[in-house]
């Protein structure tokens, strides 16, 4: 049975594999997509809406427990890739 994960953006429940891992280095976001960044993780679906939604909530601050504005940029460039 494969682990099962709650995306940050849209908040349902999803399988491992179908969500992006995401980890804060140095207050940057930084997608990990073979989930092995050390560090605390947060997931989220592959998709803008998602990434948008987490952003517009501040949902990648508190699943991360990080303070401070986080560099966004690369998940973003990350997601558009992606699209």
């Amino acid at each position: 049975m494969e682990s099962v994960r709650t995306c940050v953006g849209c908040r349902t429940r999803a399988s491992r594999s179908a969500l992006l891992r995401v980890v804060a280095i140095d207050s940057v976001l930084v997608p990990d997509e073979r989930a092995v960044l050390p560090g605390r993780g947060a997931w989220v679906h592959e998709t803008s809406e998602c990434v948008d939604a987490a952003l517009r909530r501040r949902a990648f601050v508190r699943a991360l427990r990080v303070s401070g504005p986080l560099d966004t940029q690369t998940i973003e460039q990350h997601i558009q890739r992606k699209g």
